[in-house]
C-alpha cells in the first residue's frame, strides 16, 4: 500500500509538472461572451471578430451575439455586473444610469470627432473615466469605438433646418434620460424605442425620424422608410468596449496590457471603415431618393448648449471637465 501510494504521488506530481508545460487552451479557454445591438456585417463588429477576437487567439474562447439577440439593450451592462455576460459595447449613456458623470461624453457637440475621442481617452481624462468605471461599475474600459457622427433621418419633404423646425417630431432616440434629453436639445420631440424596432416605427409612422451615424442608416436599411438626411453632427457616435472587472483581474498584466492593444487595433481598422463610408455615404443616399442637405449648424449647437446649461443633467458633469474635453 505504501509503495502504490508513493507511485500515486510520483504520477499525480509529474502529470501536474507536465500540466504547467501546457497553453492555456489544454486547461480551459477564458470565456468572452459579447453582446451589441448591431448586426454582424458592422465594422465594429468585423473588427472584434477578425482582429480582437482573432488576434486573442485560442487561450480566449470570443462568443459574440449582435441585434440584441441575447439581452435587450439597455440590458447589458447589468449582466455584465452580474456576469451574465463578460463584455459589451455599449454608448456612454449606459454608463451614466449608474455613473453620471459619463453624461457629458454624449451630450451634444461635446466629442468633435474620432480624433477627438481618442484624444479624450489617450488622456488623463480618459484615465478618470476607466477608474470611475473601474470602482463604481466594477467593469474595466479597454477601448473607445467610433461608430461616426450622428445625422437626423426624417419621413416627410419639410425641411429642418434649425431647431425650431423640429417642433413636435417625433423623434427616435434610446432610452434613458440623457438619451431622451440630447433628442430635446436639438428641438425634437423624443420617443424611446429600441434599436431593433426603428425600422417598422418608421415605417408604421409610430416616428416622424431617428438620429445615427449614416453607416448604420445604411446597415439597417432606414432610407428605404425615410425621405431626408440633415447633416446636424450633432453628436459623436461611439461605444466603450467593456469587460467584467472579475474577467479581467484574471487575466496577467501582459495579458491585460495585449487585450487593450488589441481593441485599440481592432477600433483603429474599424474608425477607417466608418469614416471611409461616411464620405461615400451622401451619395448612396442621394441615389436612394433622399434629400441630403446641411442646415445651420451653428443654431442648433447655440440651441443644445443653452439647453444642456439649463438643465440639470449639466450638474452631473464634473467640475471644468468641459473645458479640459474643449482644449483637447
Amino acid at each position: 500500500m505504501r509503495d502504490m501510494t508513493r507511485r500515486q504521488l510520483l504520477a499525480g506530481s509529474a502529470m501536474a509538472a507536465a500540466m504547467i508545460g501546457l497553453p492555456r487552451m489544454a486547461l480551459a479557454a477564458t470565456k468572452l461572451r459579447f453582446a451589441d445591438v448591431t448586426t454582424e456585417d458592422a465594422p465594429r463588429s468585423q473588427a472584434l471578430l477578425n482582429i480582437f477576437a482573432k488576434e486573442l487567439g485560442a487561450d480566449y474562447e470570443f462568443t459574440p451575439f449582435f441585434n440584441s439577440t441575447l439581452f435587450r439593450q439597455g440590458t447589458e451592462l447589468v449582466a455584465v455586473q452580474r456576469g451574465n455576460l463578460d463584455m459589451a459595447l455599449l454608448p456612454p449613456s449606459d454608463f451614466a444610469k449608474q455613473a453620471p458623470e459619463f453624461d457629458i461624453l454624449g451630450a451634444a457637440y461635446v466629442v468633435r470627432d474620432s480624433a477627438h475621442l481618442s484624444r479624450i481617452f489617450d488622456s488623463e481624462i480618459g484615465a478618470e473615466f476607466r477608474k470611475s468605471a473601474r470602482e463604481k461599475l466594477n467593469v474595466e474600459i479597454l477601448a473607445p469605438a467610433y461608430y461616426g457622427r450622428r445625422q437626423l433621418n426624417l419621413r416627410g419633404k419639410n425641411k429642418v433646418m434649425n431647431p425650431e423646425d423640429l417642433a413636435g417630431v417625433k423623434l427616435r432616440m434610446p432610452g434613458g434620460e440623457s438619451w431622451q434629453f440630447l433628442g430635446k436639445s436639438l428641438g425634437a420631440n423624443p420617443v424611446a424605442m429600441d434599436y431593433a424596432e426603428v425600422y417598422t416605427g418608421l415605417q408604421t409612422g409610430a416616428i416622424d425620424g431617428q438620429d445615427n451615424p449614416l453607416p448604420n442608416d445604411k446597415i439597417m436599411k432606414f432610407y428605404e422608410v425615410t425621405n431626408q438626411i440633415v447633416l446636424t453632427g450633432h453628436n459623436v457616435g461611439f461605444g466603450l468596449l467593456l469587460i467584467n472587472a472579475k474577467v479581467f483581474n484574471g487575466l496577467s498584466a501582459d495579458e491585460q496590457s495585449r487585450m487593450r492593444d488589441l481593441a485599440k487595433k481592432a477600433f483603429a481598422w474599424s474608425t477607417a471603415e466608418y469614416e471611409k463610408q461616411e464620405a461615400e455615404l451622401v451619395d448612396f443616399f442621394k441615389q436612394q431618393g433622399l434629400d441630403v442637405y446641411v442646415p445651420d449648424v451653428d443654431a442648433f449647437r447655440a440651441h443644445a448648449q443653452k439647453e444642456y446649461l439649463a438643465s440639470s443633467l449639466s450638474s452631473s458633469w464634473p467640475a471644468g471637465m468641459l473645458e479640459r474635453i474643449n482644449a483637447l
